[in-house]
């Protein structure tokens, strides 16, 4: 079929006619299916482990190799979109992920799923900040809340529901899978959107240079593993000298690269992130509040299933089961969340974290109060609510302004805070929930070690709603920088019609 091109100018950002809802539905399965992954594995450790005689330690690399390898690509992945194309990057992504996930279900050893998990993890980054970047340039004024909101509610569900999910296939043991159909269900969900992407999904490109910035790609991706790799595996290990060698040396590395983006800017030169970026407040404020609030929902997800299965002994379908109340609440806000937002404004983001914090605390005041697991249902449901408030809104307040030309790397920015968050809050939030525990765990060990995360997890929330006080009352229009006119030249955006 033929294909006719729409010209994108980067400060309007999208075109004005209204766009097929085909291309979205596509972005969201792929999102999805990465963001699935990163939470369902959890579920599946245990027979894993069993099946595969695995060590202790090679289990905690199918989980943090995963996260490390998201982490330490996604700023990079972001400016390949920008300079190949966002729909291209977003294909050769979902087809590495559904590649992995057939490599992971035929894993002989630990070895093997290892691997598999870590080229899960790096098609993950691929394709991730390709899918916000696509939706700021495609999408414009209420489409642009709709299609934001509804990625809130794919990330969400796939986060609230990835227990419940990957206990039922366990529990199913379709074709005596096990385990291994957590990731085979990945393939066929992958196939079918990969054939449908250049069918629905338009290709998007920044304007400007066409060469990667290798030395700054070399200094982020050292400077996040350094911060990564001893959060996810420093309380395991004890906190050993090269974990705390690695995170000093983090900053220097990130630093490092932040100096040399400078002096490629000043120079004409191409960088991985144009520093330019954060010159737009809500831009720099918007990735300061999603790597606080990246510090919560990791963590809660942790130490509530933690207290649920090992606190109260229950299965992980069972448990998944109870996740529902915080999926109902998820859904319910995400479904108005764009309502709410048009009345609210950026307050909304503050009211949705005041909300979970507050479903935090009514969860602290049910297990001090009672040992039935069922009273947890309101709590879990105010907390889902307070959820859905800030996901999908969060993503549209933070790119709002963004130029088409940065929409990947602007993109690849907030995956990466949210991650790092995420990281950051499972070490912290690990630390106080293992170290209440103590090395004798008891049921009311349990118990303690859950509330006084959850305290740690509302604090969080309670900066997320004052750092939402920083943004402007109203989003400005983009603006002119360096001397360069707002009438610049266009971005194509190339529509199978």
């Amino acid at each position: 079929m033929p294909a006719t091109t729409t010209a994108i100018t980067p400060d309007a950002e999208a075109p004005t006619q209204k766009q097929s809802w085909g291309a979205l539905l596509v972005l969201l399965a792929g999102i999805f299916i990465t963001t699935l992954d990163f939470f369902i594995v959890n579920v599946a450790i245990p027979a894993t482990q069993r099946d595969l005689d695995a060590t202790p330690a090679a289990i905690q690399w199918v989980v943090a190799g995963f996260g490390l390898a998201v982490a330490a690509g996604l700023i990079t992945a972001g400016r390949l979109g920008d300079i190949y194309g966002r729909q291209r990057m977003f294909a050769i992504g979902l087809g590495l992920f559904t590649l992995a996930s057939a490599g992971c279900g035929l894993a002989g050893n630990a070895e093997m799923l290892i691997a598999a998990r870590v080229l899960q993890g790096a098609a993950a980054a691929l394709l991730m900040p390709q899918v916000l970047g696509i939706i700021n340039v495609l999408y414009v004024d209420e489409q642009r809340v709709k299609a934001f909101t509804a990625y809130g509610l794919a990330m969400g569900f796939a986060g609230v529901f990835g227990q419940l999910i990957g206990g039922v296939l366990i529990e199913a043991n379709l074709f005596g899978l096990d385990w291994r159909s957590i990731y085979w269900i990945n393939v066929p969900v992958g196939l079918i959107a990969l054939v449908l992407t250049p069918r629905l999904v338009p290709e998007s490109r920044g304007e400007g240079s066409t060469r990667l910035d290798l030395v700054g790609t070399a200094l982020v991706t050292l400077g996040l593993v350094a911060v990564v790799l001893p959060l996810v595996q420093g309380r395991e290990q004890g906190w050993p000298l090269w974990t705390w060698l690695s995170l000093g040396v983090a900053p220097l590395l990130l630093g490092a690269f932040t100096l040399y983006q400078r002096s490629l800017g000043l120079n004409g030169g191409a960088p991985l992130v144009d520093l330019v970026l954060f010159r737009e407040r809500p831009f720099s404020v918007g990735i300061t509040m999603a790597l606080v609030y990246g510090l919560v929902n990791a963590a809660f997800f942790l130490i509530l299933a933690l207290y649920l299965q090992m606190g109260h002994g229950m299965s992980a379908l069972d448990s998944g089961l109870l996740f529902i109340a915080l999926g109902v609440g998820y859904f319910l806000s995400s479904a108005v969340s764009g309502q709410i937002a048009a009345k609210l404004g950026r307050q909304v983001l503050a009211a949705g974290a005041l909300v979970q914090g507050a479903g935090q605390v009514v969860l602290v005041e049910t297990v001090t109060g009672t040992n039935e697991t069922l009273w947890l249902i309101p709590g879990l449901a105010v907390t889902g609510f307070g959820m859905g408030l800030v996901m999908g809104p969060m993503a549209e307040t933070v790119l709002a302004g963004i130029k088409a030309r940065h929409a990947g790397s602007a993109a690849g920015l907030l995956s990466t805070a949210q991650q790092v968050g995420g990281a950051l809050g499972v070490a912290l939030v690990g630390i106080v929930f293992y170290d209440t525990l103590g090395d004798a765990p008891t049921a009311g060990g349990y118990v303690d070690a859950f509330v006084n995360g959850l305290w740690l997890l509302t604090g969080f929330c309670a900066v997320v709603a004052v750092l939402v006080q920083l943004l402007p009352r109203r989003q400005p229009a983009p603006t002119p920088v360096d001397g360069e006119p707002v009438a610049e030249p266009v971005a194509k955006v190339e529509m199978l019609v």
